[in-house]
C-alpha cells in the first residue's frame, strides 16, 4: 500500500501592511502585515507583533487612528 502525504500550499508573502498611526506622535504606530483586504494572519505573526496589533485595535479612536491598508515596499 502506497501513501503519500498532502503537503499544505506555501503561505504567499504578504502583499501589504496594515498600519495603525499614532494620534499623538507623528511617525509612530504599529504595521502588521496583510493581504490586499486588509485581513490579518495572526497565527504567522511572533507573539510581539501580534499584542501589538490586538493592542492597536483596542486603542484605535483613543491612541491610533483607524487602520489603512498600504502596499509594502
Amino acid at each position: 500500500m502506497k501513501t503519500s502525504l498532502a503537503s499544505e500550499p506555501a503561505a504567499a508573502p504578504c502583499s501589504h501592511e496594515l498600519r495603525f498611526a499614532s494620534l499623538y506622535h507623528s511617525g509612530r504606530g504599529v504595521v502588521v502585515p496583510c493581504d490586499a483586504t486588509g485581513k490579518v494572519d495572526m497565527d504567522a505573526l511572533p507573539e510581539r507583533l501580534r499584542n501589538a496589533y490586538l493592542g492597536a485595535r483596542a486603542m484605535v479612536g483613543r491612541e491610533y487612528l483607524f487602520p489603512t491598508v498600504q502596499r509594502a515596499h
